[in-house]
């Protein structure tokens, strides 16, 4: 019987592997979205000297919008990388953040969550700096709603950490 469950033992364990061309694929995700990135900004400038005050900031907040969605790609390619399949080594050499290789899970859900929050109210922002071209109250009121939501979410996950991180250390 020992060897069988070894041998379950070790597929379970290097069934890790598997998420590895996740992360890779996340990797190339970053491509498309500086693609996208390029039009927007090349997009923002072509129309710059008929732009109003509100157009530039909506084009503005659109390119910050990608930037926080690249940012969420690669916190979590790299701690859940780290988390869930390898440790990442960097040969002594610091050539990365210091964060890359500490983000455990709760941080993850932290960094995740206050992107997500972020990036939710770059939208309420879009949306409401657009209001006298396309009224659209239902279209805010929902955004509004689902920030809300999020923002919410972020603060109880934040004292569910606390309180998790105050039973630990009594």
């Amino acid at each position: 019987m020992r060897p069988i469950e070894r041998a379950i033992e070790l597929i379970l364990i290097n069934s890790r592997w598997v998420l590895a061309p996740f992360y890779l694929g996340l990797a190339l995700s970053l491509l498309i979205l500086l693609y996208k990135f390029a039009v927007s900004f090349f997009q923002l400038v072509r129309h710059l000297a008929d732009a109003s005050e509100a157009d530039v900031i909506v084009g503005v907040l659109g390119l910050v919008d990608v930037a926080l969605v690249g940012s969420l790609v690669v916190i979590v390619i790299f701690s859940g990388y780290e988390n869930f399949v390898s440790k990442l080594e960097n040969g002594g050499e610091p050539v990365w953040p210091a964060w890359m290789t500490k983000v455990d899970f709760s941080g993850v859900k932290q960094k995740l969550l206050g992107s997500i929050v972020a990036i939710s109210a770059i939208q309420v922002l879009e949306v409401f700096m657009n209001l006298e071209k396309q009224p659209d109250a239902a279209r805010l009121g929902w955004l509004v709603g689902i920030f809300g939501a999020f923002v919410v979410a972020t603060l109880a996950l934040a004292v569910a950490d606390r309180l998790g991180e105050g039973a630990k250390e009594k």
